[in-house]
């Protein structure tokens, strides 16, 4: 009986041939891997409205399947829900959509979405065989921004404070200090930024991973690598605002409820007008210096 990763890998290569039989190379498709809190929104953002100027280069940022929900999002989390659950059809189902927008002038694909770092270690070793099995069909590239260790695990706290409750999920939408979520493995292996890498140098090859230093907007460096950048190109403002501790403070409170999905989205709105309004006296730091060195200590930052 023939295991998911073989199928996919022969329905994936015959939709291939009739591309790659007319050129002298393979595809070449960068995954944009995040991490979250590294201005993925903004990139992706960026990268759906200049889908035109991209095709004229020979890149492709495809669309999303029609019948997916909210098909318009700019990004490809279909990429990593589709390796939680090890569902090759609809894996190879996005990949088909994707191939369809191929034309004789595209040599690159970009994905985009953070969660694939978010979710990388829920990916059962199945998936993990569907991704080598992704590698031999395209020439892949993995682009992964790094955050100073500190400021990323506050900024993903608050995210995921944010965040309605999913079963099974530790961390989301919980009445947790910073502190107490760091003591889950869940939330505090995403600190583990070298375990990311070495695990993609082993799926991929050691020079198909490119590491970047966050510094502030990821599109002006992606633009510059990209060779999309003119002279009237402005830095990019911030798609989202931080949380302040007040605004936290007010999550935690409705978290401690037990809220469903759709009616604490419906306080979201509110609760940013008060963000704004409580900035200038929430201004105390969600990290002590305990906090501080538990953070340090959990840190595998890459050596840039």
């Amino acid at each position: 009986m023939e295991k998911p990763h073989d199928i996919f890998s022969k329905q994936l290569n015959a939709l291939l041939e009739p591309i790659t039989s007319v050129r002298d190379k393979a595809l070449k498709l960068i995954i944009h891997a995040g991490t979250p809190k590294t201005g993925t929104t903004s990139l992706q953002t960026y990268l759906d409205k200049k889908q035109r100027k991209l095709r004229g280069k020979g890149i492709l940022y495809p669309h999303n399947l029609q019948k997916l929900q909210n098909t318009h999002a700019p990004k490809h989390q279909w990429f990593e829900k589709n390796l939680i659950t090890t569902h090759h059809e609809n894996f190879l189902e996005n990949f088909k959509n994707i191939l369809s927008q191929v034309n004789e002038n595209t040599h690159t694909i970009i994905l985009s979405s953070e969660g694939i770092y978010n979710y990388w270690w829920d990916f059962p070793e199945a998936s993990k065989d569907l991704l080598r099995e992704l590698n031999k069909c395209f020439n892949i590239e993995i682009w992964i921004w790094f955050r100073e260790p500190l400021a990323f695990i506050e900024s993903y706290y608050k995210q995921c404070i944010r965040n309605p409750q999913i079963e099974n999920n530790p961390c989301y939408g919980k009445d947790l200090s910073l502190s107490e979520m760091l003591d889950f493995k869940w939330f505090s292996q995403h600190l583990d930024y070298q375990g990311f890498v070495s695990d993609c140098q082993s799926l991929f090859g050691e020079n198909k991973i490119s590491v970047f230093n966050y510094e502030g907007d990821v599109v002006q460096e992606v633009i510059q690598k990209l060779g999309l950048a003119t002279p009237h190109d402005n830095p990019t403002p911030r798609k989202n605002q931080s949380l302040n501790s007040a605004s936290i403070s007010i999550l935690r409170t409705i978290n401690s409820y037990n809220i469903k999905a759709k009616d604490k989205e419906l306080l979201i709105p509110p609760l940013k007008a008060m963000n704004e309004i409580l900035g200038e006296y929430a201004l105390e730091t969600l990290m002590d210096d305990a906090t501080r060195r538990k953070v340090l200590e959990l840190a595998q930052p890459i050596e840039f």
